[in-house]
């Protein structure tokens, strides 16, 4: 957990992300129910403070207490520096997941049990790319083709692609795409 937390601390100040909330976000924060929300891997807050704007509570984890200082100290946010590789998701909590640029295929079946009914999952990560594209170097950072829709499944799919992006920091990249909804 260390080596992660020290890993990340650095990639946050050498490499700053962009600010702006993910356009997946964006695009459909109007058809979730507000309530109590999950941001996991929640970098500097871009997401989160997002959510929080739109009337949620907002649970935002990471390992990097870096990032986790860059988010507002607020009522309405809980932080929780966490390692994600032994972190448990709390079972029908949550109103609103969101997963950007991070997988841990060990936390899909949790994230399904954490929805609450009718609550809503916006996932978007990298997937396997060729060519002129800048992705993980560890596969086990990566979708493979359609992986992300067979993982959720059994939730109703709002919206699933696979496209080519331009990553938080400028770099072509391949992404998977997610919108799902728990059944209530």
């Amino acid at each position: 957990m260390i080596a992660d937390k020290e890993r990340w601390n650095k990639r946050h100040v050498e490499k700053p992300m962009r600010q702006r909330v993910e356009p997946l976000i964006e695009k459909y924060i109007e058809e979730v129910q507000v309530g109590k929300a999950l941001d996991i891997a929640c970098g500097i807050g871009r997401n989160t403070h997002f959510l929080e704007e739109k009337g949620f509570v907002v649970d935002a984890v990471d390992i990097s207490d870096y990032a986790l200082s860059q988010v507002k100290n607020i009522e309405t946010i809980k932080k929780f520096e966490v390692d994600l590789d032994t972190y448990n998701l709390e079972s029908n909590s949550y109103d609103l997941i969101v997963n950007i640029n991070y997988l841990s295929r060990r936390l899909f079946p949790q994230i399904k049990e954490a929805l609450r009914g009718g609550g809503t999952l916006i996932f978007e990560t990298f997937i396997i790319a060729h060519g002129e594209f800048t992705q993980p170097e560890n596969p086990e950072f990566l979708l493979r083709k359609n992986e992300l829709l067979h993982a959720f499944i059994g939730l109703d799919i709002i919206f699933y692609e696979e496209r080519s992006d331009v990553n938080l920091r400028g770099e072509n990249t391949r992404v998977a795409s997610l919108v799902a909804r728990k059944r209530a």
